[in-house]
C-alpha cells in the first residue's frame, strides 16, 4: 500500500509503439508501472487521453489520491518545446505542434513537465543510474538512430532554443550516408543499430564463411546487431572488421562530445551496450589515446546505462522536482 506521507511524481516515457509508466518516489524508486500500446496512428487527443487515464488509475489502484502526486514528467520523441509544454515535430509518432502538457492536465489535474526522451533517459541516469553523483553527463543510446542527452549542473541542457542537443547528429564519417534529417554522415548513420545491422548485412555477403551466416541461420534478415561482436568474439575475420569500424565510428563521435562538453561521465546506453567492457574499453582506450590535452587534463570515462527500460520513466518524474528546485 502507498505510503501516505510521502508525496510521489508520475513518469512518462511516450514511445512509437508503448507508453511505459512509473510512479517514482523522492529517492527516484520506481514503486508502481506499467504500460500501454500507443496506437500512434489514431489522432493524438486519444492517444493523451489513453496515457493521462492510465496514469490515473495506476496511482488509484497503488492507493495514492492525486493529491498525493506533485506532479507529472513526460518524455517524447523528436522536438520539444519544453516552456510551453508542446511537441513540435515529432516523426517516430507523427505529432506537429500538439499541446501535450495542457492534454495531459486534462486528465492529470497537476503540474505537467515536457522533454524530450533522450533528455529524460540521460536524467534517468544521473538522478538513479550509472551516473548517480556525478554533475556533468553526456548520454548517448544506440538504437534505431542515435539520441542524446547533456546534464550540466544536474540539470538538463537543451540550449537556448527547442532543437538543440541532438546528439545523434553531429557530422561523423565520409561514405555521403543519408541520415533521416536529410543531412549526410551524422553520427546515427555508422553509430547506431540500424547502421550496425545495415553494414553487417553488406559486408558478411562478400564472406560467405563468416560466422555471422551460422548465427542467422543463413538468413540475412535475422540478423541483429549482437551477431558482429559474438563472431568477433570467435575470431571472425568480418566480425572483427565490423566492431572495429563502429568502435571507430562511435569513438570519434564520444570524442568530439568529451572535446566539446568535458564531462565527469558519457554513458551510453541502448540495445548495444548490452555488449559491456567489450565496447567501453576499446572506447575509453580511445578516448584516453585521442582526446584533447588527455595528458594533462581531464578525461571522462565511458560507462553503460544502468537503468534499461526505466532510464526514462524515471527521468520524466525527476522532470518535476527539478522543477520545483
Amino acid at each position: 500500500m502507498a505510503d501516505k506521507e510521502k508525496k510521489v511524481t508520475i513518469g512518462l516515457d511516450l514511445g512509437g509503439t508503448a507508453v511505459k509508466i512509473g510512479i517514482v518516489d523522492e529517492a527516484y524508486e520506481l514503486l508502481a508501472q506499467t504500460s500501454i500500446p500507443t496506437g500512434a496512428e489514431r489522432p493524438y487527443e486519444q492517444v493523451i487521453a489513453d496515457m493521462g487515464m492510465a496514469a490515473a488509475a495506476l496511482l488509484q489502484e497503488n492507493g495514492w489520491r492525486m493529491e498525493d502526486c506533485l506532479g507529472v514528467g513526460a518524455g517524447c520523441p523528436g522536438t520539444i518545446d519544453s516552456k510551453n509544454g508542446v511537441v513540435l515535430y515529432s516523426n517516430n509518432i507523427r505529432w506537429d505542434n500538439v499541446p501535450a502538457a495542457a492534454g495531459l492536465q486534462r486528465y492529470l489535474p497537476v503540474p505537467v513537465c515536457l522533454d524530450n526522451d533522450a533528455n529524460c533517459a540521460a536524467l534517468g541516469e544521473v538522478t538513479k543510474g550509472a551516473a548517480r553523483g556525478y554533475r556533468n553527463v553526456v548520454f548517448l543510446t544506440l538504437g534505431t538512430g542515435v539520441g542524446g542527452g547533456i546534464v550540466i549542473d544536474g540539470r538538463i541542457f537543451t540550449g537556448g532554443h527547442p532543437g538543440g542537443a541532438e546528439l545523434g547528429h553531429i557530422r561523423n564519417g565520409s561514405e555521403h550516408r543519408r541520415c533521416t534529417c536529410g543531412r549526410y554522415d551524422c553520427l546515427e548513420t555508422y553509430a547506431s543499430a540500424t547502421a550496425l545491422i545495415s553494414d553487417t548485412k553488406k559486408l558478411a555477403a562478400q564472406y560467405p564463411e563468416s560466422v555471422i551466416w551460422e548465427l542467422c541461420g543463413g538468413e540475412a534478415e535475422r540478423i541483429d546487431a549482437r551477431m558482429p561482436f559474438d563472431a568477433a568474439q570467435a575470431g571472425d575475420v568480418c566480425g572483427r572488421m565490423l566492431v572495429e569500424r563502429y568502435i571507430r565510428h562511435l569513438a570519434d563521435g564520444i570524442t568530439d562530445l568529451a572535446n566539446i562538453f568535458r564531462p565527469d561521465r558519457i554513458v551510453i546506453g541502448g540495445g548495444v551496450c548490452a555488449q559491456g567492457r567489450n565496447l567501453t574499453d576499446p572506447l575509453n582506450k580511445y578516448l584516453q589515446e585521442n582526446c584533447f590535452a588527455a595528458s594533462t587534463a581531464y578525461v571522462p570515462q565511458v560507462i553503460t546505462a544502468q537503468n534499461g527500460n526505466s532510464a526514462g520513466i524515471i527521468g520524466a518524474a525527476s522532470l518535476v522536482r527539478q522543477g520545483m528546485r
